[in-house]
């Protein structure tokens, strides 16, 4: 599924807000003179451009009919189970669970998928259909709401939500094993994978989080897809922020960044920063020359890697595992004791 940048709103009602906002300054400026229909002619502006960021950023009708078909994944041999996923504020979200063979469900790692800003997890499945087959992983995946068949409208404050009520969905299934979870988020999804890694209470449920081809913020993608004048914009004008360089330095669970070198949407120089930035003691880049934006999973290498780092997590011991400072406590009793 081909993820988009910087789109024009294609909404009828924001078309007609448009021709209404322009009506009013017209009706304005006959009242009052110019200096007032100038003040508010740049009101109108700023509230056109904070409302119409949604519009720019979420693209859940692309391609056509996204909202209303999403491809199962039985129609590439996977086996499935539907879900609906509640969230704190009552969006019902739209999930499929695709786990191993009930003889080895519980031993492997579970990996909760979370997809880019445009289609629904559908178009996901070829990608889906190799972690399942290469890395031997349970996959449940979300549609963010407001997106294929979920309920609700898209925005940062939901879409983080939405990852934290689907970790809490996983919680409360008995067939996996909860110490071997993992968040995988591509491009925005990188960003719901951050925000929730980073958070001291949803961080530590965590194996490991991967992220691919994500930004280090919105401001910093206008920048790279509009014009460096951009960057002038104050903070507060972005109604969808994604501060995803700010929150990577408090993860401190294991990341794996995977970019790819060829991406022309998401430059690779942001996934660089953030692992560079990232708290985590035990972080890994990988860089796959060749791996464009929405398809860097094709690269040879791409499923090995992945795999390897699990592998090495897998192998670390816990820390009931590691041997106890002291080998023989009962002779420090009992010099304490002869002491006294």
């Amino acid at each position: 599924m081909k993820e988009v940048g910087i789109a024009l709103p294609k909404s009828r009602g924001v078309g007609v807000g448009i021709v209404g906002a322009f009506l009013l300054i017209f009706i304005f400026y006959y009242f009052y003179g110019g200096y007032m229909t100038l003040t508010l002619f740049a009101v109108i502006l700023l509230l056109i451009f904070y409302h119409a960021q949604d519009l720019l950023l979420y693209h859940p009708d692309l391609p056509t009919n996204s909202r209303i078909y999403v491809p199962i994944p039985t129609m590439h041999n996977l086996p499935h189970l539907t879900v609906s996923i509640k969230t704190p504020d009552d969006v019902t979200l739209h999930a499929f669970w695709i786990s191993q063979p009930a003889e080895r469900c519980k031993s492997v790692p579970t990996l909760l998928y979370f997809h880019g800003n445009a289609g629904n997890m559908g178009h996901r499945m070829q990608n889906v259909w190799g972690i399942y087959h290469h890395l031997h992983c349970n996959i449940l995946m979300v549609e963010y709401r407001g997106y294929g068949l979920s309920t609700g409208v898209p925005s940062e404050r939901g879409l983080v939500t939405d990852a934290r009520a689907a970790i809490d969905y996983l919680q409360t299934r008995h067939d996996l094993d909860h110490s071997q979870l993992i968040l995988f988020g591509r491009s925005l999804g990188g960003a719901v994978v951050i925000d929730a890694a980073a958070d001291t209470v949803y961080g530590q449920k965590l194996m490991c989080a991967i992220v691919e081809n994500t930004f280090t913020s919105i401001r910093d993608m206008a920048v790279e897809l509009v014009h460096p004048t951009v960057k002038y914009i104050p903070n507060l004008l972005y109604k969808n922020k994604y501060h995803s360089l700010n929150k990577i330095s408090k993860c401190s669970v294991p990341f794996l960044f995977i970019s790819g070198l060829a991406d022309n949407l998401v430059p690779p120089h942001m996934m660089r920063a953030l692992y560079n930035n990232c708290g985590s003691e035990q972080k890994r880049m990988i860089e796959l020359p060749g791996g464009s934006h929405n398809d860097t999973w094709i690269v040879d290498g791409y499923y090995q890697s992945i795999g390897g780092f699990l592998l090495e997590l897998q192998q670390q011991p816990s820390p009931l595992q590691k041997p106890p400072e002291k080998s023989n406590v009962w002779i420090e009793l009992e010099h304490k004791i002869i002491d006294v």
